[in-house]
């Protein structure tokens, strides 16, 4: 995105994004193919792939990556600023709305997903039925990478973030309303749409947050508060659903949406006045 002109910055985070469609197809098959290679321990096979995996990506990394200089419009227009201090680039109602969706979006999705197969067989579903339901909703969370660039650049990010952020809260609805089968699928697969719009519409808002000479400060901030985010969200999955239930497990992300969508709106509400004032 940084090595993007301005207007391409949404498409070229929602290409990288389909690669995701290619995990979401061939992860479950490669670990089911895998699962039994290691005869001394069941899924031992799979988490050796894993780790052959890991090592490909070093050496992709290592010989094949070669960082991108910045877009020299980005460049000429911030180049000659100094680096603001980093708690003043955080308190910016752009990074902000990016972190609500990019760090609450991420996190209220990992927190489903990580109940999602547990619950399935809890409500008498199959393991292969919960394995379905996860594969769709990682087609969900990748495959509208396709279009969602276009669709972030046709009607703005504004618009963008509040779909995926309803998007989100729909699927829960639905699986409150629901415990079939078919209720997963629409919950989980509207929970992946939902983050798709979010995650790209809020990885554009945070390249927009910093100054080229901020740049790795920022995104080490914004990476490292939403892994910690999401990761405390997936601890607590399990804890949620084994106290309180499936019902208790979606009402839990409907208030982490709500911050979401009031900070966006914060934003929306910023922009729209510095254009009135520009105007």
């Amino acid at each position: 995105a940084d090595a993007a002109p301005a207007a391409d910055k949404p498409r070229a985070i929602s290409t990288v994004l389909t690669g995701g469609v290619v995990a979401a197809v061939c992860g479950p098959a490669i670990a089911a193919w895998s699962s039994d290679l290691l005869v001394a321990q069941p899924f031992a096979g799979s988490y050796a792939v894993v780790a052959v995996f890991g090592l490909a990506t070093v050496l992709l990394l290592a010989f094949g990556y070669r960082d991108a200089p910045a877009h020299a419009a980005a460049r000429e227009h911030g180049a000659a600023l100094p680096a603001r201090p980093l708690a003043q680039i955080a308190r910016q109602p752009v990074f902000l709305a990016a972190f609500a969706n990019n760090g609450i979006g991420n996190a209220v999705m990992m927190f489903v997903m990580t109940a999602t197969p547990i619950a399935a067989v809890a409500c008498g579903h199959t393991i292969g039925q919960g394995a379905q339901i996860i594969e769709w909703h990682l087609v969900g969370m990748y495959a509208p990478s396709f279009f969602s660039g276009w669709l972030l650049q046709r009607f703005g990010r504004g618009p963008m973030l509040m779909c995926g952020i309803a998007l989100a809260a729909v699927g829960s609805l639905v699986a409150l309303a629901s415990t079939a089968v078919p209720a997963f699928y629409v919950a989980l697969l509207c929970l992946g749409v939902g983050w798709n719009f979010m995650f790209v519409g809020g990885t554009t808002l945070l390249a927009e947050s910093y100054r080229p000479a901020e740049r790795a400060r920022t995104q080490a901030l914004a990476e490292f508060a939403a892994a910690a985010l999401t990761a405390l969200a997936t601890l607590a999955a399990g804890q949620v659903l084994y106290r309180y239930g499936w019902q208790a497990v979606n009402l839990a992300v409907l208030p982490a949406l709500a911050v979401a969508l009031l900070v966006t709106l914060g934003w929306q509400r910023g922009v729209a006045r510095r254009a009135v004032l520009a105007g």
